[in-house]
């Protein structure tokens, strides 16, 4: 089934920055049309957004209340099909919910939700409604990112044991929710972002990560947060232990003030016999450690690798796939199992492979974990997905 998929988007207007993202990402391969959206908050951004975008005036929406109220009055070979959601934390619940009650597909931006009680109803009504759901964890999107969750999985590394990751940034080393920085203050806003800032922004991502790629739940938490800025009202950097359900032990940073760091987010997974490493900053590499043989270099577009890896490699090796390639994977993935449902078919396990609504709880579930953790004396918690 070829014909495109029709997507509607929620936020993403002018002035915002992960909105032109997922447009990019969602046409690299042909699957969506971009046929409506409420833009914006504010009636008139949503509307300029829209004539921007080459859309018809009369599917540019005020609200998303209007846009689920008109498109539901669409003849069905007309109305859309997929909801992307690309707001603040504090807009996710809601119009997820509403899309999906009311028949849509939806991708949402993370982290899913404003609060993990909010993430377990979402749970429950994406469940009831039949619909499918990806949560947008762009970084389990990079080939060799998948490569390194197939070889953990085919056991070559023996029992896993450790697991590192870290997430540094520098962006936020001065108070620049202070100088008008849009993409600062709602981040660092509680009203906006939620009960955490960093560990809510990146922490998720590495969470998100470390369980992905090792295959393995965290079952215990140990967080020390840190407010570093002075005048921030959420924490910018933090460190969390965790104790996973084989009894591996790993290590989690997550910083917005480690200054001159850009964006390098980095995952490493030792087992008894060696070890698995990726970086953004070289993300095309996958290292591969022996404990008693010289350590390899995976490269994506090499033919030796996976059929995860292959599936989601663009151009031949030697050509970088980045960013966009990731959270095009993400969309492209979503579109097929759609399809495939569509024409009653069973989608491949390659593309079933992309974050849905458990990925969302639970990373909802580390948010306000690490959070409490933070505040305790007491430090160890019990890693819930239950409120």
């Amino acid at each position: 089934m070829s014909k495109k998929l029709r997507l509607g988007m929620i936020g993403g207007g002018q002035g915002a920055f992960i909105g032109a993202v997922h447009r990019i990402a969602l046409q690299m391969d042909g699957e969506y049309e971009l046929v409506c959206g409420a833009f914006s908050s504010n009636p008139e951004k949503s509307k300029a957004s829209g004539r921007e975008l080459g859309l018809q005036p009369e599917r540019v929406y005020t609200s998303y209340h209007e846009l689920f109220e008109r498109e539901l009055q669409l003849p069905e070979d007309q109305r859309v099909q997929v909801i992307s959601i690309v707001t603040p934390n504090h807009v996710h619940f809601e119009p997820a919910k509403l899309a999906l009650q009311n028949g849509f597909h939806v991708v949402l931006d993370k982290p899913m939700t404003f609060s993990l009680q909010e993430a377990l109803e979402l749970r429950e009504v994406a469940k009831s409604s039949g619909k499918r759901f990806c949560l947008t964890h762009t970084y389990t999107g990079y080939p060799m990112v998948k490569e390194a969750r197939q070889v953990v999985a085919s056991g070559k590394l023996g029992k896993i044991r450790k697991v590192y990751v870290e997430y540094p940034q520098g962006w936020l080393s001065r108070f620049e929710e202070g100088e008008g920085n849009k993409q600062a203050s709602w981040r660092t806003d509680p009203s906006q972002s939620g009960v955490a800032g960093a560990m809510g922004d990146i922490g998720t991502h590495a969470f998100n990560l470390a369980e992905y790629v090792s295959g393995l739940s965290v079952t215990k938490i140990c967080a020390d947060i840190n407010t570093v800025v002075e005048g921030r009202q959420l924490d910018d950097d933090g460190a969390v232990l965790l104790k996973f359900n084989n009894g591996a032990s790993g290590v989690l940073i997550a910083s917005q003030v480690a200054a001159g760091e850009e964006n390098n987010v980095k995952v490493r997974v030792f087992g008894e016999h060696g070890g698995v490493e990726w970086q953004q900053s070289d993300q095309n590499t996958m290292m591969l450690r022996w404990l008693d043989k010289p350590a390899e270099v995976w490269r994506t577009g090499g033919g030796y690798t996976s059929s995860y890896a292959q599936h989601n490699t663009r151009t031949p090796a030697g050509h970088p796939e980045g960013y966009l390639e990731a959270f095009a994977n993400l969309y492209r993935n979503f579109a097929l199992c759609i399809k495939a449902d569509m024409a009653g078919e069973q989608p491949k396990p390659e593309w079933l492979d992309f974050p849905g609504i458990e990925e969302g709880v639970r990373g909802m579930a580390f948010i306000e974990g690490v959070i409490a953790s933070g505040k305790s004396d007491q430090k160890w918690m019990d890693f819930s997905t239950e409120v």
